[in-house]
């Protein structure tokens, strides 16, 4: 399970290291072997995108589930077209560098300095200034819209 928030840093080649702390965990789980994708979540379209990078079985689980979903559905269509037409696989090397492809990059405006965000099963990738301005429009509480359809979570 990921989870966390990490600053790291994109080199010239468009490669970044995993943080020590998820490396072992990920070889274990996936043998370093991981699919970068574009985010569909809501909160990542539009001018500061974010990518999703998921260790390889959890990958498999999401394609499971997305090559149930009806063929002729405009918004299954959509799904798979956007999500899986820009997965790209990339390994961990023996450096825990994970290279990120270049049309991914500009999809997410990243340059030199990213947000690893651990989400449990999957990490996503932000760029560092547009990862600030979504937290503090989190903390305003604009975004705030459905909590109520949480029910009775309590922390």
């Amino acid at each position: 399970m990921f989870r966390g928030t990490s600053s790291v840093n994109l080199d010239d080649k468009g490669r970044f290291a995993i943080p020590t702390r998820y490396r072992d965990e990920l070889q274990d789980c996936c043998e370093r072997q991981m699919i970068v994708t574009v985010a569909v979540d809501e909160r990542c379209v539009g001018e500061s995108g974010c990518l999703w990078l998921y260790p390889l079985p959890e990958w498999e689980k999401l394609e499971q589930t997305i090559s149930k979903l009806p063929t002729l559905n405009k918004m299954a269509g959509k799904l798979r077209r956007f999500l899986i037409g820009n997965a790209s696989e990339c390994e961990m090397d023996g450096h825990g560098r994970l290279l990120l492809p270049d049309n991914l990059r500009k999809f997410a405006n990243l340059d030199k300095k990213i947000v690893l965000v651990g989400l449990l099963n999957k990490f996503e990738i932000w760029n560092e200034d547009a990862w600030k301005a979504k937290e503090n429009q989190w903390l305003d509480g604009d975004d705030n819209e459905g909590l109520e359809e949480l029910g009775p979570l309590s922390f």
